[in-house]
């Protein structure tokens, strides 16, 4: 982690790690949502495939959805706009914001994986 005085008493944190921790909470949400990961943890008990639960976990990527297309536009946006990426802390602030929505994403994909899983 990268934190440097910038003046006295302020401190500052380099954008480069929410724009990681985005990376990664991006494709943990490809792997669990479309590469199967997800289907797999909640539907796939005990080497049989539940197409009801299955049905319910595809359920709550189609509500995760909501939060993920978000969290998309920030983290490419950010960088994008000239307005933003001039100021670090601008920068910091709206990857973080969609840092966040990605762990909401994620949330959203647990809590329906295991109400699919017990429906």
């Amino acid at each position: 982690m990268q934190v440097a005085p910038r003046r006295s008493g302020d401190w500052w944190i380099s954008p480069a790690i929410p724009a990681v921790a985005n990376a990664a909470l991006a494709a943990l949400w490809a792997f669990t949502a479309l590469g199967g990961w997800g289907e797999q943890a909640f539907c796939g008990a005990g080497g049989a495939h539940d197409p009801t639960c299955a049905t319910g976990f595809e359920n709550a990527v189609l509500a995760s959805l909501a939060v993920v297309i978000p969290a998309v536009v920030l983290a490419l946006a950010a960088p994008a706009m000239s307005r933003v990426r001039r100021h670090p802390d601008r920068l910091g602030m709206m990857l973080t914001a969609a840092a966040f929505l990605w762990v909401g994403a994620e949330g959203i994909l647990f809590l329906g994986g295991y109400l699919a899983q017990y429906s």
